[in-house]
């Protein structure tokens, strides 16, 4: 390609290729100021947008951003294209294709069937003209449901992760957090607990833990303790109660590289766990979560701007069928998303991406310590969200991870949108909590005793 040029008053703007054309049309982020990759100004990424609005979607099949012989991701992404399931848009600029997501015409039906032939590219670019409400209104459209023992994303409905994460690993005091949010009706996506260490003897305690709560009340819950994907792979030869599969992932494979995994490593997990069958409802067995600028922290951003990263490792996800995805959208701190407002642009680009993609996305609605954000711009995030029909948030005792330090959501916050946008728990799980929850008091009182 020759680049892409736009006007704007007197101000004619060129722009060398995709990458770069993404990288300028994209809503301002401190992590593409950071790598040199943003607008110089307002009216650029002004100008940026309006070229990108009238570049074809069959662009991107012929233009990767990173090449394809240096990347096993670009590989992931081209191989598995499906250009049936792309024909009907494939006539479409950006601008005109927004402009059919949010007609009728673009029902949760006909969604489902594009998501296999649309590229994070396709999502990621269309994402970046779109208004907050357009990303709100078509990601409603879109229901992705999942099966282990409970099943996630049914339309009236919004699970949670129970997050009973401990500076020490304290197993007293995981029990009472994981009671607690069982008494508050959290943990029907997954409890999963971030250890301490990642270390195969910590993980199979924890995992054992949750296994003895899970079966003593008989609750309809899957378990994942977020160790290195090798660490779990471990545990499973070991015989422990490996439920879900957790890992990190980017969207490149140098940030792949990073976090010590390959996609062959992935699939040799993705078909352990398969193997082992606990699933009672179905066998979605994988949890993949993901960060905008995960890929520029490592490094490893080979010039895309960090939004169509994070769109990439969606490609990623999208290959193993997991049970959750869940971006950690403010965990990564203000060098990328600055404040309140960008984090809250960047949590619904990203739950637009995945719910495009075919993903059943939850989001850690969060944010550290030293970001410029605070627990209102949290409310505001978490009630767009739950619009925007997103499948689950966290639930973290009080809102305050004291393992990882950052703030996330409360047990109380979902209960909140339950309330608000009349939804419920995961069906196997609000029939269990009907009937079992005398049971969960009194545990309680033993535990405070």
């Amino acid at each position: 390609m020759s680049g892409y040029r736009s006007v704007v008053g007197i101000n004619a703007y060129q722009f060398s290729d995709l990458k770069a054309l993404l990288a300028k049309a994209t809503p301002l982020r401190s992590g593409d100021q950071l790598a040199n990759l943003a607008a110089s100004s307002a009216e650029e990424r002004i100008a940026a947008q309006m070229a990108l609005a009238d570049v074809a979607l069959k662009e991107f099949l012929y233009a990767p951003l990173i090449p394809y012989e240096a990347d096993e991701v670009t590989r992931l992404i081209f191989d598995t294209h499906d250009a049936e399931a792309f024909a009907p848009v494939s006539h479409l600029t950006v601008g005109e294709f927004r402009d059919w997501l949010l007609s009728h015409q673009a029902d949760g039906a006909t969604l489902a069937k594009l998501a296999p032939g649309l590229m994070p590219e396709h999502v990621a670019a269309v994402s970046k003209i779109m208004r907050e409400q357009d990303l709100i209104q078509v990601a409603r459209k879109i229901r992705v449901v999942t099966r282990f023992r409970t099943t996630v994303g049914l339309a009236g409905t919004l699970a949670t992760r129970l997050q009973p994460n401990h500076p020490a690993d304290d197993p007293h005091a995981i029990t009472a957090s994981i009671i607690d949010g069982l008494m508050l009706e959290s943990g029907d996506a997954v409890i999963g607990i971030n250890p301490a260490t990642d270390n195969p003897e910590r993980l199979i305690r924890l995992l054992h833990l949750i296994e003895g709560i899970r079966l003593r009340y008989a609750i309809p819950v899957q378990s994942c303790v977020l160790a290195h994907v090798t660490t779990q792979m471990e545990a499973m030869r070991a015989g422990a109660p490996v439920d879900l599969v957790f890992q990190s992932i980017g969207g490149t494979e140098a940030t792949n590289r990073s976090f010590g995994i390959t996609l062959s490593m992935l699939r040799e997990a993705n078909e352990m766990a398969h193997g082992l069958k606990r699933g009672t409802v179905g066998q979605n067995v994988m949890y993949f979560e993901t960060g905008q600028g995960s890929s520029l922290s490592a490094n490893a951003h080979c010039g895309v701007d960090q939004q169509t990263c994070e769109a990439r490792a969606y490609a990623v996800a999208r290959a193993f069928s997991p049970m959750l995805v869940n971006t950690v959208v403010g965990f990564i701190g203000p060098e990328y998303l600055y404040n309140g407002k960008q984090i809250r642009r960047a949590a619904l680009e990203d739950h637009f991406c995945g719910k495009m993609l075919g993903l059943p996305m939850g989001c850690d609605i969060c944010y550290t310590n030293h970001a410029e954000a605070d627990d209102d711009d949290m409310d505001a995030i978490l009630t767009m969200l739950a619009a925007a029909g997103v499948n689950y948030i966290m639930g973290v005792p009080g809102a305050d991870d004291i393992m990882l330090n950052y703030q996330s959501t409360s047990f109380h916050d979902a209960l909140f949108l339950r309330r608000v946008f009349n939804l419920k728990p995961a069906p196997e799980f609000e029939a269990w909590y009907d009937t079992r929850r005398p049971e969960l008091l009194e545990a309680m009182k033993l535990l405070e005793a």
